[in-house]
């Protein structure tokens, strides 16, 4: 039996949607619908769906298919599967409306974004998906950017999807849309807005002024473990709820969001759903990107080559889940923040690391490196050096990018594997001195030479 809304009141062991779903209207869309936001922002608005029914998701598949060929045979209802030492608690989740697909010819992702009743467009589409060049600025080579400034009333990148909604809306006299980014990037309001006014202004110097003036792209941090849906899960969570779902998702207890109160169009009422509405979010978005972050790529690098399957699987290695815990400490210090209080969030995450129950893959979390390392290990490593603070630990991680990279040849999942294949080629020192990675450190003989030191002795 298929989890749809017939079947609905046929699951057990699952709280089910308390309100009427067929009440529901869309007033979000998401792009980058995948786990992470269907176990994170989907929850926290589903929770105010029966006091504000006209704040439902739209969601958007920027590449495949494979998500909205999943749900829509469930109507967008999915299983919300949390676990911990105790066993698993199950929700339906009924706030995914329906999903569409941008790489379809008429998919219809510009007209839902152009929709008066849209008023937040939220985002969850990983370092990648900003295009961005190692300064932080719009990469104009990109080739997603270059097709879509050579065709801009087609877009497939996120700025130029951005940038072509609100260029009609403003054409129809519909206000702009409220882009909430939900990625894991310093300051990443700001950093979307900076690329969403610099793909504007390549088109029109007069719609770049008016997405500076009039859009609001408030920052946010979310915390959540995710990890990837396995078939183990589909069994598992089939048999707990009596129905079968096609992708279900699975994650940890703790959850936590936070956000910069800047909704000129409006909002659900997130508050009440738990969201913590703050004047400046950089504080938790630092913490969270240093000592999470920083120590999951440590673990995750240092993981796959002590062939150690799961977080928890690193975490029982005793030597290395003393270096992740003196990365947190070393993060910590580079933190504005009271010691006690990263002392408990430091032990709160090691728990959170030792969840039995997730097997959130070391290999999932080593994706993708080049665009995460800056901000999670190497910003904080270079304000360490600056202030005369230790970061071997840190530089530890760094180091086992380096030699986890050089292990496979370069043949890694990133947005860089074809430089990253060329300079493995070469050795340690031509990773090093891709700038695009390491920027000014790649000229840091205080780095260089360190990090070269410990990827031989890994190697040895």
């Amino acid at each position: 039996m298929r989890l749809s809304p017939r079947t609905l009141a046929e699951t057990r062991n699952a709280a089910r949607p308390a309100y009427d779903r067929a009440r529901v209207t869309p007033g979000i869309v998401h792009l980058g619908l995948g786990n992470f936001h269907r176990a994170h922002q989907a929850v926290y608005v589903d929770d105010c769906l029966a006091a504000m029914p006209d704040w439902g998701i739209r969601g958007v598949s920027l590449r495949r298919p494979d998500m909205r060929d999943a749900l829509a045979p469930q109507s967008g209802l999915y299983t919300l599967a949390i676990r911990d030492g105790e066993g698993t608690r199950a929700r339906i989740i009924g706030a995914v409306l329906d999903v569409l697909v941008a790489t379809e010819a008429g998919g219809g992702v510009l007209a839902a974004l152009c929709d008066p009743a849209i008023r937040i467009v939220s985002l969850t589409v990983t370092e990648k998906g900003y295009c961005r060049d190692g300064a932080g600025d719009l990469a104009l080579e990109h080739p997603a950017v270059a097709a879509d400034l050579a065709m801009p009333e087609s877009p497939g990148s996120v700025p130029g999807l951005l940038v072509e909604a609100l260029r009609r809306r403003r054409a129809a006299g519909v206000a702009p849309f409220t882009v909430l980014s939900c990625d894991n990037l310093p300051d990443n309001g700001a950093t979307l807005a900076r690329i969403v006014t610099q793909f504007a202004r390549q088109r029109d110097a007069g719609l770049a002024d008016w997405i500076a003036a009039e859009v609001a792209f408030p920052a946010s941090m979310v915390d959540r473990i995710v990890p990837a849906t396995g078939d183990g899960d589909l069994a598992e969570i089939a048999a707990l709820t009596g129905v079968e779902d096609a992708w279900p998702v699975v994650t940890e207890p703790f959850c936590q969001w936070v956000i910069e109160d800047r909704f000129p169009a409006g909002r659900p009422d997130l508050a009440a759903a738990g969201v913590e509405f703050v004047d400046d979010v950089a504080p938790y978005e630092k913490m969270k990107l240093r000592m999470l972050n920083g120590a999951h790529s440590t673990l995750a690098y240092l993981g796959q080559l002590g062939h150690h399957e799961t977080v928890a699987d690193v975490m029982e290695d005793a030597e290395l889940a003393a270096l992740v815990a003196e990365v947190m400490r070393e993060a910590a210090g580079t933190l504005p923040l009271p010691a006690a209080d990263m002392a408990d969030y430091a032990a709160r995450l090691q728990a959170r690391f030792r969840n039995p129950a997730l097997h959130h893959r070391t290999a999932q979390i080593a994706m993708d490196g080049s665009q995460k390392l800056p901000q999670r290990l190497l910003a904080p490593i270079a304000e360490a050096q600056a202030a005369g603070r230790p970061w071997a630990a840190m530089g530890r991680g760094v180091a086992g990018w380096i030699a986890y990279v050089l292990a496979r040849d370069g043949a890694v999942e990133d947005p860089l594997a074809g430089p990253l294949r060329a300079a493995a080629a070469t050795g340690p020192e031509a990773i090093l001195s891709l700038r695009a990675v390491f920027g000014d450190l790649a000229d840091a003989r205080w780095f260089t030479d360190a990090m070269l030191a410990e990827v031989a002795r890994r190697r040895s």
